[in-house]
């Protein structure tokens, strides 16, 4: 099973659009601009790290906190964060 929600969350990053981290930006109570969210949408698609490894995790943190600023990659690892627990996922990620 484990592989299977791998898989879906891997997925999800390469195809999410800005127009979808608009929307999620919107729902968490980020703030992007539309030319972020399009970088954002552009980095994940070509992104080849492993979302699961805490040092992969870290590089996407950092590129977002170079395409937004410190504060909104804080709040997005807060939020992962707090989305893994709630979902009881914490033993997919290292």
């Amino acid at each position: 099973m484990s592989i299977i929600i791998k898989e879906l969350v891997r997925r999800k990053l390469k195809q999410i659009s800005y127009n979808d981290l608009l929307d999620h930006s919107h729902q968490y109570g980020f703030s992007i601009s539309k030319e972020q969210a399009k970088q954002i949408s552009h980095y994940l698609k070509h992104y080849n790290g492993d979302p699961f490894k805490h040092d992969d995790r870290e590089t996407m943190f950092r590129e977002l906190a170079n395409i937004t600023d410190i504060e909104t990659a804080r709040a997005a690892r807060k939020l992962l964060n707090e989305l893994i627990k709630s979902y009881g996922l914490e033993y997919l990620f290292e």
